[in-house]
């Protein structure tokens, strides 16, 4: 970790950095997750799925920005290459081969799903560790994936 003009002791930015590099991978990993399903989804709600699988690709490109910046903020380093997403993200891994529209929203619903979950758990842990502005971010962006979530959870309606 850099030296640091920062209210927070060095273990809580520590900690904090660590969950924001955790979260950093799983961002990158459904950022390509959900342009996979934007450039390849077929089907009679395609045109729909399309754009708001667009539209969801930029808020996560966005959630990554914010959660790589506050890991630098906090005299930490982004680890936000796509090797590091690889190997770091705990997200379920996206099928290839797939068109078909359902199978889609169903694939991406799953892996919003379990990012938002781990936000959830990266609230409290941000929270108990005393870093009150992190947990906060990661709140701001459970929001925004629990919204999208719906979205797309409204294309596959449960059976």
């Amino acid at each position: 970790m850099k030296p640091h003009q920062h209210q927070l002791a060095t273990n809580i930015r520590g900690e904090s950095i660590a969950v924001l590099n955790r979260h950093l991978a799983a961002a990158i990993d459904l950022h390509a997750q959900v342009k996979q399903a934007h450039w390849n989804v077929r089907g009679e709600t395609f045109i729909a799925l399309h754009e708001l699988f667009d539209k969801i690709a930029d808020d996560v490109e966005e959630w990554s920005d914010m959660i790589a910046e506050r890991a630098a903020a906090l005299g930490g380093e982004a680890e936000g290459t796509v090797q590091v997403a690889a190997a770091s993200s705990f997200l379920p891994r996206y099928t290839l081969k797939i068109a078909a529209c359902a199978k889609h929203a169903e694939a991406i619903a799953a892996a919003l799903g379990a990012f938002s979950a781990s936000l959830r758990a990266a609230i409290d842990a941000s929270a108990a560790a005393g870093d009150a502005v992190t947990a906060d971010l990661f709140t701001e962006i459970a929001r925004a994936a629990d919204k999208q979530t719906w979205f797309v959870a409204a294309h596959h309606p449960p059976h």
